[in-house]
């Protein structure tokens, strides 16, 4: 019998992979500024009023005011007793019914099914068709807790070794962590490739083969992860880069993750999804698998705190999509709300419809406002003795 009570979990028999996570953009140096808040909320003297959180996209943390319209969908979608308000839009309305009449028994606090409402994966597949005059299915859409979730779920059906070696997954650095964060926490492998910051932050051919030889000596390359629009680089790829991207994971059969999320957030230069680079290049890169990732949490909505976003999965093998959407079906689902939010970034208001004038212009006044800080950083960080930036054509705060 045991007389001395003992932890069940330890530093020595936890998993391993979690202690070896790190994410940046939540570790020692917010640590250190939410020390520094708490000081100067005790009166402590500083050379600066406030602390400026930028270590994580929080567009609303920042200060960029909410989208009218979404709120108003949400706030009817949670209580539909107000709809009897004359001051709420009609359009407004006709959305929150649509919304509605596609959730069991009317409520945005029942289960959706696992891989979102079919109604918001309709609209995703109507979106994705127009962006690139590519058609688009529900089928392949599968609705989540914001990208990071649809991130994690995907990288998990790489975890299994292959002709004997641990997998590996390639990502660019500087990067966003959740990234190597994930990495870690699944226990695969991360190879890391190098963006080239004299040539505006370029994927270089030769530094992605670098990174395959290096990783393929002890691991087994699976993935190719890019993120365009940059994040935290700022830069937009070109379409002959992307075609570069698309042959060399053709050649070392490699599974393209493309995180697409800063989309909305491009200041002047063209955006081309890796889906409709891959469909205009022909077979056989055409029937190459690939999945992207899009969020609410950026672009002119940045609903952060509302958890939700979109991952299209094409081409998979059927087993692995059932393996998939098993995954999907553990966790439930994505939270409605989100969900009802993401409708709204789908299918945003158009001319004629009684929303459309003050969205315009909310619209507007936030991606000028983006654009504006985003020529201020670049003008800033340049008059530092000893930096250097190169211009920004991704915005992502409004501080």
């Amino acid at each position: 019998m045991r007389m001395k009570l003992e932890k069940c979990l330890t530093e020595k028999n936890v998993n391993q992979n979690m202690l070896n996570i790190s994410y940046a953009v939540r570790g020692p140096i917010l640590q250190r500024a939410l020390h520094i808040e708490r000081e100067l909320e005790k009166g402590v003297k500083k050379p600066f009023r406030r602390v400026v959180r930028a270590n994580i996209g929080d567009c609303h943390a920042l200060g960029q005011p909410p989208v009218t319209f979404i709120r108003q969908v949400l706030a009817l979608a949670a209580c539909p007793a107000l709809a009897a308000s004359p001051d709420v839009p009609d359009d407004v309305k006709l959305r929150v019914r649509e919304l509605l009449d596609d959730c069991t028994q009317g409520s945005v606090g029942a289960y959706s099914p696992s891989a979102g409402l079919t109604l918001v994966r309709r609209r995703v597949a109507q979106y994705l068709t127009a962006r690139d005059g590519v058609p688009a299915s529900p089928d392949d859409v599968y609705l989540g807790a914001g990208a990071s979730d649809l991130i994690k779920a995907l990288l998990g059906l790489f975890v299994q070794h292959v002709d004997g070696k641990p997998p590996a997954v390639m990502i660019p650095i500087p990067q966003y962590p959740l990234f190597s964060g994930t990495l870690s926490e699944l226990g695969l492998r991360q190879a890391n490739y190098y963006l080239d910051e004299e040539h505006d932050w370029a994927l270089q051919l030769q530094e992605l083969e670098r990174s395959w030889r290096e990783a393929s000596q002890e691991s087994h390359a699976r993935a190719l992860v890019v993120i365009n629009p940059g994040n935290p680089t700022g830069q937009v790829l070109t379409r002959d880069n992307m075609e570069e991207i698309i042959k060399f994971a053709y050649e070392h059969q490699l599974f393209i993750l493309a995180d697409e999320v800063y989309q909305e957030n491009i200041i002047s230069k063209p955006f081309h999804s890796f889906k409709k680079v891959m469909h205009e290049m022909g077979a056989p890169y055409s029937s190459m698998e690939l999945a992207s990732f899009v969020t609410c949490s950026k672009g002119w909505a940045a609903e952060c705190g509302l958890r939700a976003g979109f991952m299209e999965a094409l081409r998979l093998q059927a087993g692995v999509r059932a393996a998939l959407e098993a995954a999907r079906a553990v966790a439930q689902c994505p939270s409605v709300l989100g969900q009802c939010a993401l409708d709204c970034v789908m299918k945003p208001p158009v001319a004629g419809e009684p929303s459309y004038p003050r969205f315009s212009q909310e619209k507007r006044a936030t991606l000028r406002a983006l654009g504006e800080r985003a020529r201020t950083a670049h003008r800033e960080f340049n008059s530092i003795p000893g930096y250097s930036c190169n211009i920004i054509d991704v915005s992502m705060f409004e501080l």
